[in-house]
C-alpha cells in the first residue's frame, strides 16, 4: 500500500500538469486559428498582455516553494503543480485582460 502511495505522489503531479498544458496549448491554438487573438492597442498593454501566463507560471512556482518550505509535500510534487496552476492562472488572466476594454 505504500509503494502504490508513492507511486501516485509521482504520477499525479505529472498527469494534472500534463492536463492543464494540453488544456492551454488546444484553447490557444483554437483561438489562433480563428484569427481571435487579443490585441492591445499600446506597446506597454500589449506587453502586458504577451507577459501574463510566463508570470502566472513564475508566480505559480513561488507558491509551490513556499509551500513545500512550510508543509511535508515534497518539493517535486509541489513545484510542479504551482507552475501548472500558474499557467492556468496567466491563461485566465490573459483571457480576461485580453477582452478588456482600453480607455
Amino acid at each position: 500500500m505504500q509503494t502504490i502511495i508513492e507511486i501516485l505522489g509521482i504520477v499525479l503531479p505529472i498527469i494534472i500538469a500534463g492536463f492543464i498544458v494540453v488544456f492551454v496549448i488546444k484553447r490557444l491554438g483554437q483561438k489562433t486559428k480563428q484569427g481571435a487573438m487579443p490585441k492591445k492597442k499600446s506597446k506597454s498593454s500589449q506587453t502586458l498582455l504577451d507577459s501574463l501566463i510566463p508570470l502566472g507560471m513564475l508566480a505559480g512556482c513561488i507558491v509551490g516553494l513556499l509551500i513545500s518550505m512550510i508543509s511535508p509535500i515534497s518539493l517535486g510534487f509541489a513545484f510542479s503543480l504551482g507552475a501548472s496552476l500558474g499557467l492556468l492562472g496567466g491563461y485566465f488572466a490573459y483571457e480576461s485582460y485580453g477582452n478588456k476594454e482600453e480607455i
